[in-house]
């Protein structure tokens, strides 16, 4: 993980506009990239100071209750407005777990974002230290060992509550066994800022 630039954007921070300007931004590039099959082009120094700041966020969509997307960055590297915009459409387009959003879905569409936190590593002596420490619907974690790597958003929580279970699911996504543990095996943890709350 990066060092956090002294622009960061902090998500508690953001006013309400600047929150419904990202929605609408997320929205106006999902709607370009069906047009155009390109992401939104963004010129940041048009937008709030609280948005040419660099951010890392999560876009998630949702078609009637049911996933239809979601990619986001990790590590704050372009500005947030920027960030946003590049995830709306990879996640309307670009998800390899869908196929691209349509025109008649796009009517349908959820749209959710999550603002990160700079991730913080964690400090632990084995699997029981690591549980010990987490923080139901308050964590999102990143796990990386042997060359691979994985994220759970806080939300995920939502559905799998418990912190064993949370962690298995997450060694699985990163393409481990549930039960693997390693010297090697490094984890961050982040929390995220919800739009719509």
């Amino acid at each position: 993980m990066g060092p956090m630039r002294s622009r960061d954007t902090a998500a508690t921070e953001l006013p309400e506009q600047e929150q419904q300007c990202l929605l609408e931004t997320a929205a106006q590039s999902i709607e370009t990239g069906l047009e155009t099959g390109s992401p939104l082009q963004i010129v940041a120094a048009q937008y709030a100071p609280a948005l040419q700041g660099h951010g890392a966020s999560f876009v998630t969509l949702q078609v009637k209750g049911a996933l239809r997307g979601c990619i986001g960055s990790l590590e704050a590297s372009r500005p947030l407005i920027e960030d946003v915009a590049q995830n709306a459409f990879a996640a309307a387009f670009r998800d390899p777990r869908f196929q691209p959003l349509t025109g008649a879905e796009y009517g349908l569409l959820d749209i959710h974002i999550s603002l990160l936190s700079p991730p913080e590593p964690m400090t632990f002596s084995d699997e029981q230290d690591l549980l010990t420490q987490l923080r139901p619907r308050v964590d999102g974690l990143i796990l990386q060992a042997a060359g691979r790597r994985g994220t759970f958003l806080p939300s995920v929580w939502e559905s799998l509550p418990e912190t064993l279970s949370f962690l298995r699911q997450l060694k699985r996504k990163a393409g481990l066994p549930e039960d693997y543990w390693s010297e090697d095996l490094r984890v961050w943890r982040y929390t995220a800022t919800s739009i719509p709350a």
